[in-house]
């Protein structure tokens, strides 16, 4: 077994892993109505469902970092040792789900000494510069070797060396064993899960993962952005964050010109995650509220004549929306790394179903999305939003601006934006934020909200654009924030008034319409050098945010964040 040397001190270790530090989002417990409420058969489907998360977030480590696994074990068998400092340092790691991560005031957190993170996370060579990435892929294509660099630059492979070259291996072939053992689990699923096109899904996700084929996965991905109304939640997330090393082609003139004449677009890597639970009726009913609008919203973005998007405005939305109770959260999806997501909209632009005509599912987490300290929002709110706009702010009305940016990834240009590069996340999620803003007096006229959500919508938005501490530029959801939060207070939608926000209600909406007019345009250019003077004209972290964010870290000491699964745990003992 390979010996690591643990990095955080015992005081450091013991403040993280306290309760006034870590904050812990609670998934669904055996007891639950949601689940003793379900049919036997479905009950049993769960089970391995779960067993087939957790072995998806045992692949995902790996492409997160190659030393994650024998990091993992080393921790194990030092706790048998009685290490305490092995112990406290296992929460953390199980908390992020890896040795490297980020926490909520933007620190890099590295668990074992000597082990920093790399742009290529475990997708590329650790000793892989992004210089001798070029260097090798010019000389790859120049020496005609184009079907070899198509491997390299696909979504979904692991990259390793191979002499002076690269070799792309296809997370099929690299993870065998273990995705033949999930689509078993799948299968085992389909064979009680009571209905139908579930099992259907079941059925060619279990196929797509015993060959690597990216047709496989089309097909399922095609199938499962069709499910409405089942009882049970599965997904295979596969978002591409993490990877900074594909990105940084875009930068490099040249090799982008010779991939482009070669018709290779550079992909980042997938990373995985997956998502078990169990459908809630009420809330999806109330999510569908807003579909029958999303064909005149696409009419409404802008610049609408110039691109196709996956929204039709005329025809079938292509878009199905569930509200989930969460049992598991596993891999990539599940990994609480200065934050974890509220809900997600899958498959990205990036993937083959959408090409063969697939539609776009969102998927919303009601286990995250909940608050469970009252008293600790009241606190937040009383030391930065101006006190005559407290009758304003709504934590239910975050939740329907969740709704509007999810389904604002589905609108504006469809396609990837790979030529941005690094900016290519950080400008989708500005526009998905900007999407749900520019949209909300249109909604309001079409009878979808009140005046009164209208104005909760507004002003909670822009309260809670606010961060605790300036993120760095690979955090492209806290990014974003900031850009806006720069963009809004130069143009007056907010003032800051004795050290509290004033929103300025009716000027957001037209600011967030100005905004999302640029976005787009940028997304059709697909211009690297107009993404990069965009988001560095506005990335500016300014005095009134870190005034705001000295008030916010008063109130909240929350450095990292779990999951506490209760029923999952117990279906794997099962």
């Amino acid at each position: 077994m390979q010996d690591f040397t643990l990095n955080l001190s015992r005081e450091e270790l013991e403040k993280r892993t306290n309760k006034d530090y870590l904050n812990t989002k609670k998934m669904l417990t055996p007891d639950a109505p949601e689940y003793t409420e379900l049919a036997d058969g479905d009950k049993n489907a769960l089970k391995h469902l779960v067993r087939a998360a957790y072995i998806l977030e045992k692949i995902n480590m790996q492409i997160d970092n190659p030393h994650n696994l024998d990091f993992k074990a080393f921790l194990e068998k030092e706790i048998e040792n009685g290490n305490e400092d092995a112990k406290l340092t296992k929460i953390l790691f199980d908390a992020q789900k890896g040795i490297n991560a980020i926490d909520t005031m933007s620190n890099k957190i590295n668990l074992a000494k000597g082990l920093t993170e790399h742009l290529g996370k475990g997708v590329y060579p650790e000793d892989l510069s992004k210089e001798e990435f070029h260097a090798i892929l010019t000389k790859m294509i120049n020496e005609g070797k184009i079907d070899d660099v198509k491997k390299i630059l696909t979504q979904r492979s692991v990259v390793e060396r191979n002499g002076d070259k690269l070799i792309g291996i296809d997370y099929i072939d690299k993870f065998k064993e273990d995705f033949a053992k999930m689509a078993d689990e799948l299968d085992l699923a389909r064979e009680t899960s009571t209905n139908a096109d579930f099992n259907e899904y079941l059925e060619l996700q279990a196929k797509a993962l015993r060959e690597a084929d990216p047709m496989l996965d089309a097909y399922a991905d095609k199938k499962w952005a069709t499910l409405q109304d089942t009882p049970l939640e599965f997904t295979i997330t596969r978002e591409n964050y993490e990877d900074e090393m594909t990105g940084t082609i875009a930068e490099n003139k040249e090799l982008s010109e010779l991939l482009n004449a070669h018709e290779i677009t550079p992909t980042p890597k997938d990373f995985l995650g997956g998502r078990v639970g169990i459908v809630n009726k009420k809330g999806t009913e109330a999510l569908m509220a807003i579909k029958k609008y999303l064909p005149e919203l696409a009419k409404n973005m802008p610049f609408a004549d110039e691109y196709e998007q996956n929204i039709s405005t005329t025809g079938d939305t292509k878009q199905t929306m569930v509200d989930v109770d969460l049992v598991a959260v596993a891999g990539d999806v599940g990994a609480y790394r200065g934050g974890i997501t509220l809900a997600e909209n899958l498959p990205n632009d990036d993937k083959l179903s959408l090409k063969i005509g697939g539609g776009r599912r969102n998927v919303y987490h009601r286990q995250i999305r909940f608050i469970s300290n009252i008293a600790k929002l009241q606190e937040r709110l009383d030391e930065i939003l101006d006190k005559e706009q407290h009758k304003y702010y709504l934590d239910e009305a975050d939740h329907w601006f969740t709704i509007g940016h999810e389904n604002a990834h589905s609108l504006g240009p469809k396609k990837a934006c790979e030529t941005l590069g690094k900016y290519r996340n950080i400008i989708e999620e500005n526009k998905a934020d900007m999407g749900s803003l520019a949209f909300v007096d249109l909604l309001t006229e079409l009878g979808m909200y009140t005046e009164e959500q209208r104005k909760q919508i507004i002003v909670t938005t822009v309260a809670d654009n606010f961060l605790k501490s300036k993120p760095t530029l690979s955090q492209a959801h806290r990014v974003r924030t900031v850009m806006q939060n720069k963009y809004f207070a130069d143009r007056g939608a907010y003032v800051i008034i004795d050290g509290k926000i004033h929103v300025n209600i009716d000027k957001v909406v037209p600011i967030a319409k100005e905004m999302l007019s640029e976005i787009i345009r940028i997304q059709i250019d697909g211009d690297f050098d107009k993404a990069e003077k965009y988001v560095l004209n506005n990335f500016v972290w300014t005095d009134n945010m870190e005034l705001i964010a000295q008030k916010l870290q008063k109130v909240s000491k929350y450095l990292n964040g779990r999951t506490e699964s209760p029923l999952a745990e117990l279906l794997l003992k099962d």
